[in-house]
């Protein structure tokens, strides 16, 4: 394949996209952050927040993660939240996106269940009222607690069903594979939510974990899932039944020190349904154009595959098929221009 920078430098920022794992808690830049912190009257670092460029794992990212969001406290907080990233979203190509928040990490702070979503809801109507992109909510369920947690946290969800379109499952991953949070995930899918697990890089027991995803869960995607590679025949069943991996490069570069583009291309070969997204970007240093790019440049991928991970984002989101098609044939128009 010819390298993709040997083209029109915007062709990547203008090639329609669907972002389908992304943290909004993930997304709140630094200059935002040291904002709520005054609104709120919290003690502001000399200097700002600062972020890492790399971080010691995934323990070390989430410990700081999970400080940072302190000033996230009322229904206008998170709109600002959900707004500055859609905008910047919007700017890099999304027209369609799938966004995670994580209310566990604000209702024990006692923030309400209510005033998250509500402020997020607002933005999202605000965003596509505006010329987009249009978007949806994924409740997340942090692994690292009880699951009682997070059944509690699917019965809050419940007010709020019609603007939450599935459930995921993010956090900590040792000691908490996918198995032991089944039963939650079941009564989701009894809820009519669809269904989404982390399968983190580099973690003990991940093959083990994609395969409890996919056939102890019956999950309709899964985050991350690079680990995948160590077994074929897990490689084909995932290409087999059109499972999406939402693949994060540059959040693999600043906790693992590489992108894993070639598990990206290697993917693309054997026809799995691998997708590109920014995860965490307002601390990985790059949002859905820019992590497309970064693959792109490493793996030496051409228009063709560029259009073809754009194409694989829209197949794997939760759309009904009108909407997916209408997307599928913006993409195809863009690379025919």
């Amino acid at each position: 394949m010819a390298a993709a920078s040997s083209g029109p430098p915007d062709f990547i920022a203008g090639l329609p996209k669907c972002e389908l794992h992304v943290h909004l808690e993930g997304t709140l830049e630094a200059a935002l952050a040291d904002l709520l912190a005054e609104r709120h009257g919290l003690p502001v670092p000399d200097g700002g927040t600062v972020r890492p460029a790399t971080f010691d794992g995934l323990a070390d990212f989430l410990t700081r993660y999970y400080a940072a969001m302190a000033g996230l406290r009322t229904e206008q907080d998170f709109y600002d939240l959900a707004a500055a990233y859609l905008d910047v979203a919007r700017r890099q190509g999304v027209v369609y996106a799938e966004l995670f928040f994580d209310p566990q990490a604000h209702t024990a702070r006692g923030v309400p269940f209510g005033d998250v979503v509500r402020g997020l809801r607002r933005a999202q109507v605000d965003a596509a009222a505006s010329g987009g992109p249009d978007s949806a909510l994924i409740c997340c369920f942090l692994r690292d607690e009880p699951v009682e947690l997070a059944a509690a946290t699917l019965d809050a969800s419940l007010e709020f069903k019609d603007w939450i379109l599935g459930v995921g499952l993010d956090s900590d991953e040792r000691g908490n594979p996918p198995a032991k949070f089944a039963a939650v995930f079941e009564r989701a899918r009894s809820e009519g939510y669809r269904l989404t697990m982390h399968c983190d890089p580099r973690q003990e027991g991940s093959v083990a974990h994609l395969w409890q995803c996919l056939d102890v869960v019956g999950v309709d995607r899964i985050d991350h899932g690079v680990e995948c590679v160590a077994d074929d025949r897990l490689v084909k069943e995932l290409a087999r039944r059109q499972i999406g991996l939402t693949v994060c490069p540059l959040s693999n570069l600043r906790l693992y020190g590489t992108l894993m583009a070639d598990v990206v291309r290697e993917l693309l070969e054997r026809d799995v349904l691998v997708t590109v997204n920014s995860d965490d970007p307002a601390y990985f240093g790059g949002y859905a154009a820019d992590n497309l790019r970064a693959v792109a440049d490493d793996a030496h991928l051409d228009r063709a595959a560029l259009v073809r991970l754009a194409r694989n984002s829209f197949e794997a989101a939760w759309l009904t098929q009108g909407r997916r098609a209408a997307y599928l044939r913006q993409v195809d128009e863009y690379a025919a221009g």
